[in-house]
């Protein structure tokens, strides 16, 4: 998933006072307007703080000072566009494509991972010469045209050149067998309307359908599927990059290489950076017949933060502090669960957390809504979260790389408040919020 989805947790009343600029987020019950915020707090207009523990753009917290430092050191050096060479952005290209795997030679800047992904889409399409894409049920890939047409969470209308497969469970043994033979009928379908197969596009921890990881969760075998077809596999980064899951990319898990690499998000930490990462083959027969010229996207400010991103990252400790840290997460959260007797499901990669809902509920509607019950819940207790996969039924938890345990702390603290806040009884359809308005 790219650029997040318009987050459908429904408040239980209308938000008190309508939408303004300014505000963060307008999926609670009422809207928090930002006055400044640092690490991992934000601190609203009348003071109050908030542990921010959804945001994926600040991936080093909030108002990071070496992040400023080196925007504002190139915003006083140079103000220019992408049609000039420059030193700043020759050697982040150099640093990221080392991170990447050795076939991935070559690296295409935008400002959004929707622009990213649209890229991607017209190079897959290109040069396989074909336009049919297959994507996971739920998908979030972007709100272009193109990506948004390979978006069935914003949108369940048809699309003729796209086929959606469902994504097995995680503790299915045969997983990857599963969902290769998906992809393969997914293929022939595409085959049969006419579009061929150009992509398999897969945020890497699919957290639209709801964070899917561990041990069985592998691509080999659909990626497989997908070459034996003519097209390329895009691994989207866009959530599960720089770090999110413990390693510096989510497909690292996955016991796949990918063709192209959609990056964003966290990658400037908080300034428009975005990217397409393939083979220079790739780009280079691409570039030698279509166009592609982004006027902000690789300028020298923007590549200063993604530079800085990737080197505290790299030499921080974090491929062993987010794993220590997600640890400490989810074994919270059971805890937290275990302590209400709640049968849920806690999924975790690094910092990239789900808790899904559904096994306790045995119902995927009453599972949402309990789950948006716990979101509003957790928000009055000033931690901020969302909800994401089917039924909205997860909820989803992905703070800042650089959250201390005793945040961690506060956070499932608020976690279990909110399960005794919202009742297990809602659950089974008798709890808090039955009949009200």
């Amino acid at each position: 998933m790219s650029d997040d989805a318009p987050v459908s947790a429904t408040p239980r009343r209308a938000p008190a006072t309508p939408r303004r600029a300014g505000t963060y987020r307008t999926f609670y019950s009422e809207p928090l307007t930002v006055a400044s915020a640092q690490g991992c707090t934000i601190t609203d207009t009348r003071g109050v703080d908030h542990l921010d523990a959804y945001n994926n753009v600040p991936v080093l917290g909030h108002s990071h000072p070496a992040i400023a430092d080196a925007v504002h050191a190139q915003l006083l050096r140079a103000n220019t566009h992408t049609r000039y060479l420059d030193d700043v952005v020759e050697a982040y290209s150099r640093d990221l494509l080392a991170l990447l795997p050795q076939h991935i030679e070559s690296v295409v800047y935008t400002c959004s991972g929707s622009e990213a992904n649209d890229l991607a889409l017209q190079v897959a399409a290109y040069s396989s010469m074909s336009s049919g894409v297959i994507v996971a049920r739920r998908a979030y890939h972007g709100t272009t045209s193109a990506t948004a047409a390979i978006s069935p969470s914003l949108s369940a209308a048809p699309r003729d050149h796209v086929v959606t497969v469902d994504i097995p469970d995680a503790d299915d043994p045969d997983f990857e067998q599963h969902l290769a033979d998906r992809v393969r009928r997914a293929a022939a379908e595409l085959e049969r309307r006419g579009h061929g197969t150009s992509a398999f596009v897969l945020d890497s921890t699919m957290t639209s359908e709801g964070i899917v990881t561990g041990e069985h969760v592998r691509l080999a075998a659909a990626v497989d599927a997908v070459h034996d077809a003519g097209g390329f596999y895009i691994a989207d980064e866009v959530q599960a990059g720089f770090f999110r899951t413990g390693t510096w990319w989510g497909y690292e898990a996955l016991g796949v290489a990918p063709d192209l690499v959609t990056l964003g998000k966290p990658m400037g930490g908080g300034l428009p950076i975005a990217a397409v990462a393939g083979p220079r083959v790739v780009f280079s027969d691409f570039g030698g017949q279509q166009r592609y010229f982004n006027t902000f996207a690789g300028t020298p400010a923007p590549i200063a933060a993604a530079h800085t991103v990737l080197a505290t990252l790299r030499d921080g400790g974090f491929g062993e502090r987010v794993p220590e840290a997600g640890s400490r997460l989810g074994e919270g959260l059971s805890d937290a669960l275990a302590e209400a007797g709640v049968d849920g499901r806690v999924r975790r990669a690094g910092l990239m957390v789900g808790v899904d809902l559904r096994p306790a509920a045995q119902d995927e509607a009453r599972a949402g809504a309990w789950a948006g019950e716990i979101v509003e819940a957790m928000y009055a207790r000033r931690v901020l979260v969302s909800r994401t996969g089917p039924g909205d039924a997860v909820v989803k938890i992905r703070p800042p790389l650089v959250i201390t345990d005793e945040e961690i702390d506060r956070l499932v603290d608020g976690f279990r408040d909110a399960l005794a806040d919202v009742g297990y009884a809602h659950a089974q359809g008798s709890g808090p919020g039955e009949g009200s308005d």
